[in-house]
């Protein structure tokens, strides 16, 4: 497998030469990292040629890495149904930058560009209906940003008295404040609630 993928990359790098930032294979998977204005070019070559031939979209994504300067990976996964393989292609991206748009190519890479745009808040030039699509109306903030917190901004719940659905921002109780992560398995420090009826 190792060996038909280091073919594989030799036959890109040959073709694609100026696209290409860094490549490695790892796990019987080959993934390609290029710069972002050659995405568009460099997906249709996958597509198109005869020994890549990348037909399908599996799933667009994104890490977010705050100390760098290009803080997100925009991350593809190809598949080639023709070859029977699949490719992993990255861009680093600063919070800023727009990515190009593939929706002419995949026409999938509509909800996907829109999922990505929702929890990472990174914006794609080209996309024909760039909307939030897992949050809910007036969300504030991206989910899986680094620095959004767990508890996010607002609480959502359904008031019976008003019979309606009523929006509030976040209120911890002291409690959960000072939630100990510690499991009972590995041996808290302190006597659990419950455990004093052991011993009597």
């Amino acid at each position: 497998m190792t060996e038909a993928l280091s073919e594989l990359f030799a036959h890109i790098e040959q073709r694609q030469p100026e696209a290409i930032l860094d490549h490695g294979i790892a796990l019987g998977e080959l993934t390609v990292t290029i710069a972002p204005d050659h995405l568009v070019r460099f997906v249709q070559f996958l597509q198109v040629d005869e020994n890549c031939r990348f037909s399908t979209l599996v799933d667009i994504t994104a890490v977010d890495y705050p100390e760098r300067r290009t803080r997100f990976d925009v991350v593809y996964h190809f598949l080639s149904m023709y070859r029977n393989q699949r490719i992993r292609v990255k861009l680093a991206v600063g919070e800023q930058d727009m990515v190009p748009s593939i929706t002419d190519l995949h026409p999938s890479a509509n909800w996907f560009e829109r999922e990505v745009f929702d929890m990472f808040g990174i914006l794609f030039s080209g996309h024909p209906d760039l909307r939030r699509i897992l949050t809910d109306y007036g969300f504030r903030g991206y989910p899986l940003r680094k620095d959004f917190p767990t508890t996010g901004y607002t609480e959502v719940r359904y008031d019976d008295a008003a019979k309606r659905v009523i929006y509030e921002p976040v209120k911890l109780v002291q409690e959960y404040r000072q939630f100990d992560f510690m499991s009972p398995w590995e041996g808290a420090e302190y006597v659990l609630p419950g455990d004093e009826k052991k011993g009597a």
